[in-house]
């Protein structure tokens, strides 16, 4: 019964709980605003493949490699190589602005560096608009500049101005629907609307208030939308990495397809060793498909990295680790040792729920009851699970709360 709780309850903490991840809904109260976020995820991370000289083009790759193994330093010094080359084209000022983007999504919470973050999408939009005066069929332009929109768009809602992010949307996607009919058979280009495809169709179903809103803009096709982004994920050029991670997302989110998730995971983490969000979702995946000593040792090195203040490694990590190594601990009936993290996952929680309840709280706290039923203390137990209905319900949180309320948990 344990096992099977710690496997159902990890999708919805892992997709729900995380401001650092790059795409996940973050606490939305007006779900119509998540339409906005789907055509926002369209345009912001579209990037194809026109740089035709290979000095430069090697370059690009550097940077983006270096970019997504969060070291930001040599990124910069790449990327201002591919600005030196070539000035009229905007792929190098996109880029410069994406590693802007990391280093926000490394410290989520640190709001100094948005604005120089938007100064340079006004660069990118500024070079497009030019390169779309003498051509309007330009499609990097096109692309590039619905990057740029959507990435502050995404920062805006990110940052809850939701207004201003809706407005980008509406001004990026028919940016990336005019470049895709131009250049369908680029997969680089195939991300986007790939990403378009399987979210349109996935979110009203998810979040039914969205589908009348969802008559005024084109319908989703969910298979072929995740066709769409495997291919990005084997073929792309420059989107390769994103496709890929998109794909994971949705492998371990809304397919619920766990072993090609894992997959994923492995190869993002094993190229990416630096990256704190390709390195969780590898322990997350793990966990879902049974291989608990495995992300046990990988949380364990989490809160290690954490530690020693690594970057891209900040109190959401640390939550997350402790929670995952208190159950860890929980299962193997060591109790103390899973108190002494829940303890603390507990602690770090009530620092970041500003607003409500996490689930990592709500099912943190959940567990404290059980391991306290399990030592025979009753009366704490009964405290625990009725702090557990106090907060915000996930899973089935309130129902094991008040099944336990009703009848001592007791240890198998």
């Amino acid at each position: 019964m344990i096992w099977k709780a710690f496997i159902t309850v990890t999708s919805n903490l892992t997709t729900n709980n995380s401001p650092k991840c790059h795409y996940a809904f973050r606490g939305i109260k007006n779900y119509s605003i998540l339409l906005v976020l789907v055509i926002l995820f369209t345009v912001s991370i579209s990037q194809s493949q026109w740089i035709e000289d290979r000095v430069i083009d090697e370059r690009v790759q550097h940077s983006i490699d270096e970019l997504y193994n969060f070291e930001f330093d040599k990124a910069e010094s790449d990327i201002s190589e591919v600005i030196r080359l070539r000035p009229d084209h905007p792929v190098g000022y996109f880029f410069r602005a994406m590693i802007q983007w990391e280093r926000i999504i490394s410290k989520f919470d640190d709001e100094s560096q948005d604005e120089k973050l938007y100064k340079l999408l006004d660069v990118v939009v500024e070079i497009c608009e030019k390169r779309l005066n003498e051509n309007p069929e330009d499609v990097a332009a096109m692309f590039f500049k619905g990057g740029a929109v959507g990435f502050r768009g995404r920062l805006r809602a990110n940052r809850g101005k939701w207004l201003s992010a809706a407005n980008d949307g509406i001004v990026a996607l028919p940016l990336v629907r005019k470049a895709y009919e131009l250049e369908s058979n680029n997969y680089d280009v195939l991300l986007g609307i790939g990403i378009y495809n399987y979210y349109a169709a996935v979110i009203p179903g998810k979040y039914p208030i969205v589908k009348p809103v969802m008559i005024f803009f084109p319908s989703g096709d969910r298979k072929k939308g995740l066709e769409q982004l495997r291919q990005a994920s084997l073929h792309a050029k420059y989107a390769q990495v994103e496709a890929t991670y998109f794909l994971m997302q949705n492998y371990f989110t809304y397919e619920k397809d766990y072993s090609s998730a894992l997959e994923l995971a492995r190869k993002l983490h094993e190229k990416y060793p630096n990256n704190s969000m390709f390195y969780r979702y590898l322990g997350r995946c793990l966990v879902i498909t049974g291989y608990l000593g495995e992300a046990n040792d990988i949380f364990i090195d989490i809160l290690n990295r954490y530690a020693q203040q690594q970057l891209g490694y900040d109190m959401y990590d640390a939550r997350e680790a402790h929670y995952y190594i208190g159950k860890f601990e929980f299962l193997a009936g060591r109790f103390d040792t899973a108190l002494k993290n829940l303890y603390t996952c507990d602690e770090i929680s009530r620092k970041l729920d500003k607003e409500e309840s996490s689930g990592f709280m709500s099912l943190d706290n959940l567990i404290v009851g059980m391991i306290y039923d399990a030592q025979g203390k009753r009366q704490y137990a009964i405290q625990q699970y009725k702090k557990v209905l106090a907060m915000k319900e996930y899973e089935n949180s309130y129902q094991e709360a008040n099944k336990y309320i009703q009848q001592p948990y007791k240890r198998k």
